[in-house]
């Protein structure tokens, strides 16, 4: 199925996988857009190169003037001022160049980085399940640095020392013999060459360490993130053995990496030097035979140096393109990964109505090997109130993710006031529908925030109006800071019952059409579910509910109830027909009620033993 895209750089096609230049092309797209920039830029950088090239010719001509043979009558002054004025034209012309190119450089960044964010978002939830946070992210921001470093490579060292190259060969080639021109030539092409081939052969490992890095940093934001999961099994000491078994295998990669790089600069170092030699043999032996003067061997050797200083960096920076292509390649693969669920083209959004909900003949499951839903088959009429009961696995919650179509159904449809669910836009279908599911993740981020987010831009009077409609805005005032308090990542700073409420206030914020409360209260205790349940079920009035419950007392007032059992509806009616027909959920009604009774036996048990104490105690006074 093709993935939507939004905002999409026109053209951009993402051609992942190939040694990275594909990665390479796909950042195209995103540069054509400021050709005058580039085209600026690229003047800026030849004129830089062009003064510094003159530099050397402008010393020759200010060497011979004074030169002993020469007999110099005075100062050649108009020599040493352009002397001055190219060598400054050089830091200008590269500033300029600096300066043009920063707003395309950072704008790439930028645009690249929000279209991989806004399509990790539109992938599906199976995608989300099965990915690493931890590598996923780090692989998100080394391919936003590597876009930034790939352009700073490119326009600011190889391009300018290619340009340099041509220069220089010409200029030696042209104004001595061919021999200059072809020596240098020629070392410049055998460096090249043999640090393209070792940069190839030691790419392997940095790949491998990359690799490994992701590794290693999934471990540890998965172990940090179940930080009191390891503090429960005191297993501090196996966590950190599991990390460092791919730290060590990091850093045999690491190792390798390094001592390769010996190599490469051994070789490098080897061919400069074979190249200068040669070429300074030959302008001495001029010198000496008259051909040449004093100044041409500087003039040679100023060359030769400023042609050689950037080749020195010419293995690191090549080394660094390749990383920048490969971490460019990662973070683009996930351009490349189709969004399981996608808007059918022109999809037109989900029209207001009363809101009906229908399953018509649903089947599905997560697996083609195993189904979950079998001919699933109701309707919940606009305002109404259907429950949904079942044993742990019945595919309960598996509704209301195809509700929100996270999933689309394997057969049957699924119908929003007669409007089938994949024919209409997704974003249209979920802010129709409001979740207070039954496991509630909140942002790193304050208590208003966490509520407004069920409508982003409420006013703070709204925002209280939800809270004290959940019943949680005396427990946020109590707070130190209030609504102003930061909940912890994930929400941890706040107990279960407490993150609940704020879902559920975040979801009365929202205030959609729609309403599914996915075991809603489980995490309250009996006093505070009672006065949820009662808030919940006044919201519920006035909308179209799905309640999923496992405790069978909070939807003894639904419309309707249906009881799934291995993802078939085998029973449906109110409470009271439920009962007198004598089947599972009379059963499931009977086990609560006794454990129930249970309980409350306990409790009464133990407060008539702490009753006692308190006498003895007492009368021992």
């Amino acid at each position: 199925m093709r993935a939507h895209r939004e905002s999409s750089p026109p053209g951009a096609s993402p051609v992942p996988g190939q040694g990275g230049w594909g990665a390479l092309r796909s950042l195209l797209p995103y540069l054509a857009r400021y050709r005058l920039r580039i085209a600026a830029a690229a003047l800026c950088l030849i004129l830089a190169k062009v003064s510094n090239v003159a530099v050397p010719l402008v010393l020759k001509l200010v060497i011979d003037r004074l030169a002993p043979s020469s007999q110099p009558l005075a100062v050649p002054i108009a020599l040493v001022l352009a002397f001055g004025a190219l060598r400054f034209s050089v830091t200008l012309f590269n500033e300029l160049r600096d300066g043009f190119f920063a707003r395309v450089s950072q704008r790439a960044i930028r645009e690249a980085a929000l279209e991989v964010f806004r399509h990790v978002h539109r992938l599906s939830l199976r995608f989300h399940l099965d990915r690493q946070t931890g590598g996923m992210s780090r692989d998100i921001e080394r391919g936003t640095r590597g876009i930034e470093s790939m352009l700073r490579f490119a326009l600011f060292s190889i391009v300018p020392t290619l340009v340099e190259m041509a220069m220089v060969g010409g200029i030696l080639a042209v104004r001595y013999d061919l021999w200059f021109g072809l020596v240098t030539v020629g070392t410049l092409a055998l460096y090249i060459t043999t640090t393209v081939v070792i940069t190839e052969w030691r790419t392997q490992f940095r790949r491998r360490m990359n690799e490994l890095d992701s590794r290693a940093n999934t471990r540890a934001i998965d172990s940090l993130l179940n930080y009191e999961t390891v503090k429960y099994f005191g297993n501090e000491d196996w966590e950190a053995r599991r990390y460092d078994e791919n730290l060590q295998r990091w850093e045999e990669a690491a190792v390798r990496s390094q001592t390769s790089l010996a190599a490469l600069n051994v070789a490098q170092s080897l061919i400069i030097a074979i190249g200068a030699t040669v070429l300074m043999l030959r302008a001495a032996n001029g010198v000496a035979a008259g051909r040449m003067t004093v100044g041409d061997l500087v003039l040679i050797n100023a060359l030769l140096l400023q042609l050689y200083v950037p080749l020195n960096f010419l293995g690191v920076i090549y080394r660094e393109m390749k990383q920048s292509m490969l971490d460019m390649d990662r973070m683009f693969r996930l351009l490349a990964v189709d969004a399981e669920v996608a808007d059918v083209p022109g999809a037109p959004p989900l029209l207001a109505g009363p809101g009906e909900v229908r399953f018509e003949n649903v089947d599905f499951g997560y697996d083609r090997r195993r189904a979950i839903l079998h001919g699933v088959d109701f309707r919940i009429p606009p305002g109404r109130t259907l429950a949904v009961v079942g044993a742990s696995g019945a595919g309960k919650s598996t509704l209301s993710r195809l509700l929100f179509r996270f999933y689309d159904v394997g057969a049957g449809r699924i119908t929003i006031d007669g409007q089938d669910v994949r024919a209409v836009q997704q974003i249209s279908l979920r802010s129709a529908i409001g979740i207070v599911p039954q496991d509630t993740v909140l942002f790193n981020d304050t208590v208003a925030y966490n509520i407004a987010y069920g409508r982003p831009g409420a006013s703070r009077e709204e925002v209280v109006a939800a809270a004290r409609a959940a019943h949680v805005h005396d427990f946020i005032q109590a707070l130190p800071d209030g609504y102003e308090t930061v909940v912890g990542e994930r929400g941890l700073k706040l107990s279960g019952g407490e993150k609940q409420r704020v879902a559920i206030a975040r979801t009365i914020l929202k205030n959609p059409r729609i309403l599914i409360f996915d075991e809603a209260t489980s995490a309250l205790d009996s006093r505070s579910e009672r006065a949820i349940q009662t808030e919940l079920d006044r919201i519920a009035c006035d909308h179209t509910t799905l309640v999923i419950a496992h405790r069978l007392s909070t939807i003894v007032g639904a419309d309707e109830i249906i009881v799934l059992d291995h993802g078939r509806v085998v029973e449906r009616g109110h409470h009271a027909q439920l009962l007198a027909r004598a089947g599972r959920y009379a059963s499931m009604w009977a086990l609560q009620q006794r454990a129930a009774h249970d309980d409350e036996q306990a409790d009464d048990a133990e407060g008539k033993r702490s009753d006692g104490q308190d006498t003895v105690k007492l009368v021992h006074n």
